[in-house]
Formats: C-alpha cells, sequence, structure tokens
C-alpha cells in the first residue's frame, strides 16, 4: 500500500497543482470574456483582439457593428471584442 501511495502520490501532487495554477485561473478568464461579451451594448467603447478601437453600433446574436473614428461601420464576430474600455449610455 505504501509503495502505491509513493508512486501515484506525486501523480496526484501533480494534478491538483495543474488544476489550481493553470486550468482553473483559465476557466476564470474564460468566463469573465464571456460574461462581457453577452454584456455589450450598444454605445460601448471597445477594443477587438486585432486593437481596433471604436464604438459599437448595433448587435446582433453573434455579430457587432462597430463604428470607427473616421465614420466607417465595421462589422465583427462578437467573439472578437477583446475588452470594453467605457460603459456607453445606451444610445
Amino acid at each position: 500500500m505504501a509503495e502505491l501511495l509513493g508512486t501515484v502520490g506525486p501523480l496526484l501532487i501533480m494534478f491538483v497543482l495543474f488544476y489550481f495554477l493553470l486550468i482553473r485561473p483559465q476557466q476564470k478568464r474564460q468566463k469573465a470574456v464571456q460574461t462581457m461579451q453577452t454584456g455589450l451594448a450598444k454605445g460601448d467603447k471597445i477594443v477587438t483582439i486585432g486593437g481596433l478601437h471604436g464604438f459599437v453600433d448595433s448587435i446582433d446574436d453573434n455579430k457587432v457593428v462597430i463604428k470607427c473614428g473616421d465614420g466607417s461601420r465595421l462589422t465583427y464576430d462578437r467573439a472578437a471584442i477583446r475588452e470594453v474600455t467605457e460603459k456607453g449610455t445606451g444610445i
């Protein structure tokens, strides 16, 4: 019994460490990003994963139309939004 615990014990400890140091924080980040993306509203100032800054002009189920500084409107997938830098007034 002690031999089995001696060989399986380190593997269990490694798994627990991997879970708490890598897997769990990644799941928390994914949940936060998903919450942010579902909470998008018209007028929010956003940044895409490509670095484009703009304002949310309209939102569909999985598409977002972003109004850029020069007035052009670009359509992106909702998943391409990296962060909301400023909540809009809901214009």
